[in-house]
């Protein structure tokens, strides 16, 4: 317990026979549950856990999963087991050991003292982001965050797919886990909920671990278009939910004349600078019609983005 309240850590595991001992035994001993997740691993993880569980069953429970649901169905499922014990605070670690112990405290601190609702690690604050994680995982992270900043509305905050988190049991309470998205665009799909019920987020500086063993299953070539087109989904659903059912918001007429005013003016400003390249002159009335469709659809998203910062900025 920290502060007269009780502490869990969700822990989602896919085959993490190799570090999952490591991340039990390194567990801060003011956490009173670890909840570990089991994935339909199909190495010795369940195996490993269970030599654990027989030595602490007061405090180690496995879950295990019958169908493979991917992080985000891991992290819920445990979400729900914490909701149901009524735990103050709920934080997440991962299986692979990649996320420091001794942070804990500091992640869950601000939770704890009811400042803040939802926290999460940023490895982008250290100046050692850049050395430490792999190249690609790092531009692929920071053009998700910039795009999760839109999507979720926390303008504030960045490293978007840092599963290192804590939650406060009345968001455990309000959040629907088994509408989330249960893959590697849980963290979005989750930011973007907490959005729409207006709880606090904050980021906390952690280090970032890499090179300790850990095999990561994520692919960011692969991930990057398809977590787009989930966060272009969530904006659309926050701007539904948030501006038009909740509360209206003008913003939302800002956000809609943008998005159609600004690729608009985009593709005829194209075609008219082919058809200058390949066929000759163009009217310049046609050129002075791309141009306003194009300023003017610039215009009005960036002054969406500015409402929205400003709607938001309690949210910090």
């Amino acid at each position: 317990m920290l502060n007269a309240q009780h502490i869990a850590v969700v822990v989602p595991c896919y085959n993490e026979s190799l570090l999952i001992g490591r991340v039990i035994e390194t567990m801060p001993a003011f956490v009173d549950r670890i909840f570990v997740v089991d994935d339909v691993s199909r190495d010795e993880t369940c195996t490993i856990v269970q030599g654990y569980v027989d030595k602490d069953p007061d405090r180690l429970v496995l879950i295990r999963h019958a169908v493979n649901q991917g992080v985000g169905g891991a992290i819920a499922t445990g979400y729900k087991a914490a909701r149901d014990e009524g735990i103050e605070v709920t934080a997440v670690m991962a299986g692979d050991a990649q996320m420091d112990p001794a942070e804990l405290e500091s992640i869950v601190q601000p939770v704890l003292s009811g400042e803040y609702d939802y926290t999460k690690g940023n490895r982008l604050f250290s100046g050692e982001a850049w050395q430490m994680i792999p190249r690609v995982r790092y531009l692929g992270n920071a053009m998700l965050s910039l795009l999760t900043k839109i999507a979720s509305g926390y303008w504030n905050v960045a490293d978007s797919q840092s599963g290192y988190t804590a939650i406060s049991l009345k968001a455990l309470r309000t959040i629907d886990w088994d509408q989330m998205y249960r893959r590697y665009g849980q963290p979005n799909d989750l930011l973007t909920r907490l959005n729409i019920y207006d709880f606090r987020v904050k980021d906390i500086p952690i280090r970032p671990i890499y090179g300790i063993g850990e095999k990561s299953g994520i692919r960011p070539l692969r991930m990057i278009p398809r977590l787009s087109l989930l966060l272009h989904r969530l904006f659309w659903y926050r701007m539904l939910q948030k501006y038009v059912i909740r509360d209206f918001h003008p913003l939302l007429f800002f956000y809609i004349a943008g998005t159609v005013l600004f690729p608009t003016g985009f593709l005829f400003g194209f075609y008219l600078v082919t058809l200058r390249l390949f066929h000759g002159p163009v009217a310049a009335t046609s050129a002075l019609f791309a141009m306003f469709l194009f300023m003017s659809g610039l215009q009005f998203l960036l002054f969406a983005m500015w409402m929205d910062m400003e709607h938001n900025r309690t949210l910090r």
